[in-house]
């Protein structure tokens, strides 16, 4: 069973033992296959996914590979940008960003400000009430974006009523409506 990917011009894509490693001008991406058994092989720009068998399991792995594979190919050429929008109603809280460590001051009147750590892999960055989330990895600006989310989250409360907290307003180029 046979499967093709149109990379762009500047991408390369390659199989290193169970890896699958694209390159582009925002920078390489590495990711372990779901499967051993499938082969990757790059003519000119066209990706070929290659699978042995040819069973509905076999499909499914090889569109989740082919899946993976696309969102690489995009990562590395455009990136993947997550927005997120402070909203402060009852008190004025405070978000700066010190290195690698957000930090959320006068949360709910709260004394002790709430300290996220960044990964390395995406970059953040806030003006005025928007932070943005970029990283060429989807899974790593999805993961930033919701731990920021998480970071201001009360249980217990109505979200109609408390709208206190930092919210996701875009989610890598759809936008979302609470």
């Amino acid at each position: 069973m046979e499967d093709n990917i149109t990379a762009p011009e500047n991408c390369t894509v390659t199989q290193e033992k169970d890896f699958v490693v694209v390159k582009g001008p925002k920078g390489e991406l590495k990711r372990k296959l779901t499967d051993k058994k499938v082969e990757i092989k790059q003519e000119g720009q066209d990706v070929l996914l290659v699978y042995p068998e040819d069973t509905k399991r076999a499909k499914r792995l090889m569109n989740t590979n082919k899946a993976h594979i696309k969102n690489m190919l995009i990562g590395v050429t455009e990136g993947f940008t997550y927005k997120l929008k402070i909203c402060s109603g009852h008190f004025p809280m405070t978000v700066n960003l010190k290195n690698d460590v957000l930090e959320v001051k006068n949360f709910i009147g709260e004394k002790v400000p709430r300290t996220l750590k960044i990964s390395s892999e995406a970059k953040v960055s806030i003006a005025g009430d928007d932070i943005t989330v970029e990283a060429t990895s989807k899974e790593a600006a999805g993961q930033v974006a919701a731990s920021i989310e998480k970071l201001t989250f009360r249980p217990g409360f109505d979200k109609r009523i408390f709208q206190d907290g930092i919210y996701i307003t875009e989610k890598a180029g759809k936008k979302i409506v609470h």
